[in-house]
């Protein structure tokens, strides 16, 4: 704990600040008629450094670019693998881990030891690796990394420790799943196929060993080409040359015949006992052609072949198979049972398919129960057990991505009544039809962990979309949906003029949002300059949208020749110079003002009958001018105690009254200074400044390093084209560097004047050349009176300045608490009551004369810039701390949060680091290179929130959430979901005497005996590196102190050990060898001198 002591007496203007600031700013235009009480300022600050640390915590949405699948049917976990090497592991709601390979290479097949707690992964840099499930974050043991051939088909067989790895060339090799070494015994391409034949058979395919008989290994080539090798004596039984190209291979569980499916559209059955043709070739989705041949279809590309108990018909599943004359059809996942054929059109390619069986054994009648089908951008499982085929409600938050994110919030520590009345509502809306069974991946387990608290999530979407998200204890689910497009009419093809200029698609996208959710207002900026203000009530209205239109317009071009210092003293415009208070501005609502003063969007101007939840009040809409379209809006903010909506863009400012439904002031930035602009401007030149910007679907794509896009101060032009598809514009670059714009608004209480001796309702506003300019407000404060009489603002003039962009106001008392925002408490006034008695407004402030008796005349107020923070005392504007937060990057986003019972100040930059300083003293407690390069979506969606929690949007469909609290780090294993739990393996079923003597018992097969070293010898330690794991230490430390902690500690010093007893093992061969060559040189001097005597020497 340090303290912090700041001496006041007698602060002027000119009061120097801690070394390395820059010097004080407080009023030019005269001080103060009363100086502060002399008093000394004492804050004891409890946050050090050791209380940060950054750890991601959990990834939601669907994994994006997915390659393969895998599912344990005794666990009941799924893991999906991606492009870029990470491996989703799913299980029961809350049973949700994400892993990454370090190399990044693209997972090409998953591979679960069955019921033991372990993932083995195949990726594109041809390396293997055996992932320990058995801990909840699950960690590598071992990789193997082949040099000279490609992997591309793996097998396991149940309960088995030896993996079948197939490769381009055409070979087969064995490896060792406790040790991750070669075997010696290879299966090579030449051996298997005939002599005779010419060409090369291609990569493998396929690998799977007989049903019937375990030491039978099925091989499929590329080709065409089937081979059935026998195990114990290295040949082939059978070879099978096909013409069309194999894609996949699935046997019937007796293990008497198999379905193979082909390039040309076809499946065809093969006999064991007659190799030489299929007994069965089908065309599923083929017509018969006049000319009597089958017409060209597209690849089938997985099949599966599953028997079921109820039922003597097999099921046959499979992808594709289409004819090319279907042209637009989506892609399909056709079912075949007995002559039904039932075809499910997906939204998406199907990546791949898994069909679920009860049964763990390939010689068991399989019984399937459901389908899981992995698509490029969905995940859905079919239930099999209907005869309609319904498909499972998914529990995972699958969709975040159904339309692009463009924008993220998110709140912790809401009020703890919100979560079940947004999902009371949402629940209303759900769709239905779905499977009335369980989730069929109900593997793990998971509990709510002891420290948690209501946390909410909200994603704005290109297609105008809002959604609500539960996030409590690091899960995910969606509350409640809100579309923000049925405000507005359905724009007709040419209706809507110029203003399809302005956004070329997506005219609904969401750019900003505000939400208060202890008064549950709600406010939407859309990218066609246009904010949405709802309220929200639990019972449906008929209502009418009231629209205001605004009207921006920059006067003055922004050439900017800054004053002599760097950080001008701040100044305050004498009193008589004040603007004066503002009735609604009537450029905004007179029609013929101008004649091209048209919206971008037409909004509803009929009565609308809105259902329960979220209903719109209120649209603003900046106007056209002169044929330019209106400016992207750069800032927002709302209070719901004043009743008031501040919106800024590169042109100005606009407060709006959203209870009486007026303008209140609507002026451009270069009027809200009056004689205090610390710059000195030209006027406009005659030439037009035409914004040219576009939708945001382009937010999920776009990979550019923000330190390559902009290497010069962010000013406003980052602001204005936040979400453009592009950062060019046909302004000059002069234009975009020198072009102010309202960054950040904040409505508090606050001083407007260093001789005010109470505060008083403030704006405070901040621009993007580091100007802070307060706006004091009077608004009544008797309800009634609130309802009849304005509201009037006065911009002083009073001017606070920092290096960069400002991004963040904050509030302190004189103790160092957080001072939150005023607000009204929720009511329903949609609800039915008594009309001679109405719901009357609560208010609720917490102004610092309220939250401190001693210091109740003075608060703190917290700047932050792209550039540095500063720390102001208010009303004095005295600057008592400044620092410089980045010199070679910039900030793009600052909070002030509270973490462990105190406050500071956080700060992600365009570097990738992630910053915290003390508050108020602004000391530096936490500095990591989090991410390297941050691309753009990263840049726009990332945020802070209390609880030392953050996300950001890591890929177009997924969030990833993480914190930098040393606590939540500390207690996160037991907030995570364990992957594995101990069962017990179901036992095989008995076959039966009559069976098992006709038709043959899976003959027993000992691997250890074929592939072992002591009968196949070592394998090549040129083809196949071993690399020991670089979590298996980390991993027995996170699970130490249980069963699986002492079972990971036994396997790893057991690895260990064999490891040392290898090399004890060579260095003994070494001394054996040394011992025979001494040996055999004695022994040949002895024959030598056995002859001579003694004298002869």
């Amino acid at each position: 704990m340090k303290k912090f002591r700041k001496v006041l007496d007698g602060l002027t203007t000119s009061s120097p600040v801690n070394p390395g600031g820059s010097p004080a700013c407080g009023s030019a235009a005269g001080t103060p008629s009363a100086a502060p009480t002399p008093r000394d300022l004492e804050i004891q600050e409890t946050l050090m450094s050791e209380h940060f640390q950054i750890c991601k915590t959990v990834r939601h949405g669907f994994p994006y670019q997915p390659t393969a699948l895998a599912f344990d049917p005794v666990q009941k976990i799924l893991a999906i693998g991606t492009r870029s090497g990470g491996v989703r592991l799913l299980g029961r709601p809350g049973v949700d881990c994400h892993c990454q390979h370090e190399s990044g290479a693209a997972v090409l097949q998953l591979q679960f030891l069955i019921n033991e707690g372990a993932l083995v992964t195949a990726c594109a840099d041809d390396t293997l690796h055996l992932w320990n499930l058995r801990q909840r974050r699950p960690a590598i043991l071992h990789s193997l990394k082949f040099n000279r051939e490609r992997i591309t088909f793996c097998h396991l067989p149940f309960q088995s420790k030896w993996l079948y790895v197939g490769t381009e060339r055409g070979n087969t090799h064995i490896v060792n799943i406790e040790s991750f070494v070669l075997s010696g015994y290879v299966i090579m391409w030449n051996k298997a196929i005939e002599l005779s034949t010419k060409t090369h058979p291609g990569p493998v395919v396929h690998l799977s060993d007989s049903p019937k008989d375990e030491g039978k290994l099925l091989i499929g080539f590329e080709s065409g080409t089937i081979v059935m090798w026998d195990l114990r004596v290295k040949r082939a039984d059978f070879r099978i040359y096909y013409d069309e190209a194999i894609h996949s291979v699935s046997w019937h569980h007796e293990g008497r015949q198999f379905m193979c499916s082909h390039s040309d559209g076809s499946l065809s059955m093969w006999n064991m006992r007659n190799t030489a043709k299929p007994f069965q070739v089908t065309f599923p989705h083929g017509k018969t052609q006049r000319d009597s041949r089958k017409e060209s279809c597209k690849p089938i590309l997985k099949v599966e072949y599953k028997t079921s108990r109820n039922s003597s018909e097999a099921f046959v599943v499979f992808s594709g198979g289409l004819s090319y004359d279907k042209a637009g059809r989506r892609p399909t996942l056709t079912i075949m049972h007995g002559k039904a054929i039932t075809v499910l059109e997906m939204d998406y390619p199907i990546v791949d398919f898994m069909v679920l069986c009860d049964t763990p054994y390939l010689n068991e009648v399989q019984e399937p129960y459901a389908v899981v089908v992995l698509l490029e951008k969905d995940f859905v499982v079919v239930d099999l057990t209907q005869s309609n085929f319904p498909i499972f409600e998914n529990p995972y938050p699958m969709d975040v991505h159904e339309s692009p994110v463009t924008c993220t919030a998110y709140f912790a520590d809401c009020p703890p009544d919100i979560i079940p009345v947004l999902y009371s509502i949402g629940a209303k809306h759900k769709k239905t039809g779905y499977s009335h069974k369980e989730w069929p991946v109900s593997g793990g387990t998971w509990t709510v962990g002891s420290q948690t608290y209501p946390e909410i999530i909200v994603t704005g979407h290109a297609d105008g979309s809002i959604k609500f998200w539960d996030a409590t204890a690091i899960t995910l689910q969606m509350l409640y949906k809100l579309k923000t497009s049925k405000v507005f009419e359905n724009p007709k093809s040419g209706d809507m003029g110029r203003s399809g200029d302005l956004v070329e698609e997506d005219p609904y996208a969401v750019q900003m949002i505000s939400w208060c959710p202890q008064s549950r207002i709600f406010c939407v900026v859309g990218i066609s300059a246009h904010v949405i203000l709802y309220s929200f009530s639990k019972h449906d209205a008929n209502t009418t949208i009231t629209s205001l239109e605004v009207r921006l317009q920059c006067e003055m071009e922004d050439v900017i020749s800054p004053s002599d210092t760097e950080n001008t003293p701040c100044y305050s415009d004498p009193s008589g110079l004040s603007p004066q208070p503002q009735p609604p501005s009537p450029r905004s609502n007179t029609p013929d003002s101008t004649r091209d003063s048209i919206t971008c969007l037409k909004v509803k101007d009929r009565m609308i009958r809105t259902p329960p939840g979220y209903q719109a009040e209120l649209v603003v809409q900046f106007l056209w001018i002169d044929g330019e379209p209106p400016q992207q809006i750069t800032s927002l903010d709302l209070n719901s105690a004043y009743g008031l909506l501040a919106v800024g863009n590169c042109n100005g400012l606009a407060v709006v009254d959203y209870l009486q439904k007026t303008i209140l002031l609507c002026m451009n930035t270069l009027e809200l200074y009056g004689s205090a602009d610390p710059f000195q401007r030209l006027t406009r030149s005659p030439r037009k400044n035409r914004q040219s910007t576009s939708g945001l679907t382009e937010l999920s794509d776009n990979q550019v390093s923000l330190d390559l896009e902009r290497s010069k101060s962010p000013t406003s032009e980052s602001r204005e084209n936040s979400f453009s598809r592009s950062r060019s514009s046909s302004v000059s670059s002069i234009d975009r560097e020198t072009k102010e714009a309202v960054t950040t608004l904040q409505f508090m209480e606050s001083y407007g004047r260093k001789s005010d001796s109470l505060p008083t309702p403030c704006l405070w506003v901040g621009t993007s050349l580091g100007l802070v300019l307060i706006i004091p407000m009077s608004i009544p404060m008797d309800e009634q009176e609130r309802q009849e009489d304005h509201v009037t603002v006065a911009p002083t003039g009073t001017v606070l300045m920092l290096k960069g962009s400002i991004l963040r106001f904050s509030f302190l008392d004189c103790g160092g608490a957080l001072i939150h925002s005023p607000y009204e408490v929720w009511r329903d006034q949609q609800a039915p009551g008594d009309p001679d008695r109405p719901r009357k407004r609560k208010l609720v402030n917490f102004s610092a004369s309220s939250s401190q008796e001693a210091s109740g005349d003075c608060h703190l107020a917290v700047v932050c810039s792209e550039r540095q923070a500063k720390v102001f005392l208010m009303p004095t504007q005295a600057c008592l701390y400044v620092h410089n937060i980045t010199e070679s990057s910039f900030v793009l986003r600052a909070d002030v949060v509270s973490v462990c019972n105190s406050v500071c100040l956080a700060c992600f930059c365009a570097n990738g680091h992630i910053m915290t300083l003390s508050l108020p003293s602004l000391r530096p407690l936490l500095d990591v290179n989090y991410l390297p390069l941050t691309d753009m979506r990263i840049a726009r969606t990332f945020c802070f929130t209390n609880g030392g929690q953050a996300l950001y949007l890591c890929s177009p469909t997924e969030i990833q959430r993480i914190t930098y609290s040393q606590e939540m780090c500390d207690n996160l294993q037991e907030m995570l979901g364990e992957l594995f739990t101990p069962i017990e393996t179901p036992e095989a079923q008995n076959r039966g005497f009559l069976k098992g003597f006709f038709g043959g018992n899976a003959q027993t097969f000992d691997r250890e005996e074929l592939f072992g070293e002591a009968s196949a010898g070592k394998g090549s330690r040129s083809l196949a590196q071993h690399i020991p794991g670089q979590g298996g230490m980390e991993g027995m430390k996170a699970a130490a102190g249980g069963v699986v902690g002492e079972l990971a500690r036994a396997r790893i010093a057991l690895d260990e050990r064999g490891q040392r007893l290898g090399e004890l093992e060579e260095r003994t061969a070494l001394m054996m060898t040394s011992a025979e060559t001494f040996s055999k040189h004695a022994h040949e001097m002895m024959l030598k001198c056995k002859d001579k005597k003694w004298y002869q020497f």
